[in-house]
């Protein structure tokens, strides 16, 4: 593996953006406004796709194309399944060598300015153009993606629901190169309030604020994964949520912050022995430079945090069938740190859901999804 000038990694045998590739599942689309940042914009809207649908933006890491971490991480085939348009921006090499988004330059991190106007852009115009849901925008990326994700969710928090960060850093980390090859390694020293501090200060924004999944491997030599521990405190205190619980899914452990309704707003996982790159699984992605099998996809996992792997007509049916149920995932062991975790009982279920205790409800789901053609009878 070698090394761009950014300390970022740069995969062998892999073209940069100026290079000749195929888009793949994507599309380009050069009109989109004045572009200050002069990036490149691709897109992938699923066949009939309806008005209203959700975005989810994606930005690659450095040495990538936004075709190859489309192909690498899934996210259009997740929006052929579950019906949401995805865009994706690439970085030019006449912008920096290493095709890096310059996630640490004010002149293009900040509201209004460079490569983060021009993402704002991109998404501007594919919400008038497509009929998109402005209620429902996310952005994810990854490494120096995943840093220039944190800056968009602060310099523009209005436009997006919530956002997810991969092997990325806080927004504020660095404003420099020098600042930028020092905050990988070592993360300065501030508290969860000061982090919290430099993503109100960078716009005029009071709330509601986006949601945040943060992904970091522990074993990562590239980005330290404290960035991903002040991510994670930097929007849970923005978010204003108290002490975090750690939750149990399907074995794996990940830490929650709530808000006062009880509702996640700020998740963070970490990943023993994953070194630098995007978690992934067979079903959902594609293995390849920085694209790591973990036994667990980040992608789908980031979906389902924010409510978009659940298609639309089974929650038609569901709701038809039981009118005054909440329809949710079914709750998963939760504890607080650091007692052991215990099992929700049916006694915990909402009382609307109580008389479906016991089996009853699953088989009436499983009824609901059959007829909706999800599974079969």
């Amino acid at each position: 593996m070698r090394f761009d000038g950014f300390g970022f990694p740069a995969p062998f045998g892999q073209p940069g953006p100026s290079g000749a590739r195929a888009a793949g599942r994507l599309t380009e689309q050069r009109d989109f406004g004045a572009n200050p940042g002069d990036l490149r914009m691709f897109r992938h809207i699923p066949p009939k796709l309806p008005s209203g649908a959700p975005l989810v933006v994606v930005l690659h890491g450095c040495g990538q194309t936004a075709a190859a971490y489309d192909e690498g991480t899934g996210w259009s085939r997740l929006a052929d399944r579950h019906g949401f348009a995805l865009l994706a921006p690439e970085q030019k090499s006449s912008n920096n060598p290493n095709g890096c988004f310059n996630w640490f330059a004010p002149e293009d991190h900040a509201r209004g300015r460079g490569e983060a106007a021009s993402i704002a852009q991109m998404i501007e115009t594919l919400v008038a153009a497509r009929k998109l849901d402005p209620a429902r925008i996310f952005i994810t990326g990854l490494s120096a993606g995943g840093a220039m994700a944190s800056a968009m969710l602060a310099a523009y928090p209005e436009l997006f629901a919530g956002g997810a960060i991969i092997a990325g850093l806080p927004f504020g980390a660095a404003h420099n190169v020098y600042e930028a090859l020092n905050a990988m390694r070592h993360v300065s020293d501030r508290s969860a309030a000061q982090w919290g501090d430099a993503v109100r200060q960078a716009s005029d924004h009071k709330g509601p604020w986006p949601t945040i999944s943060v992904w970091h491997g522990d074993a990562d030599m590239v980005v330290s994964a404290a960035n991903g521990q002040a991510v994670a405190a930097q929007w849970a205190d923005v978010h204003g949520s108290g002490h975090p619980v750690l939750e149990v899914e399907n074995g794996r452990e990940r830490m929650v912050w709530r808000d006062a309704r009880g509702r996640a707003v700020v998740e963070s996982h970490v990943l023993k022995g994953l070194g630098h790159g995007v978690p992934i699984n067979e079903e959902h992605g594609r293995a390849g430079p920085f694209m790591l099998e973990a036994g667990v996809s980040s992608t789908a996992r980031i979906a389902k945090f924010w409510g978009l792997a659940q298609k639309p007509v089974a929650k038609k049916i569901l709701a038809a069938i039981l009118p005054e149920a909440v329809i949710a995932p079914a709750p998963e062991p939760v504890v607080e740190i650091p007692l052991p975790a215990n099992d929700v009982s049916a006694d915990d279920a909402p009382p609307r859901l109580a008389a479906y205790a016991g089996g009853g409800l699953r088989k009436v789901i499983d009824r609901a999804l059959a007829l909706a053609g999800l599974i079969k009878p």
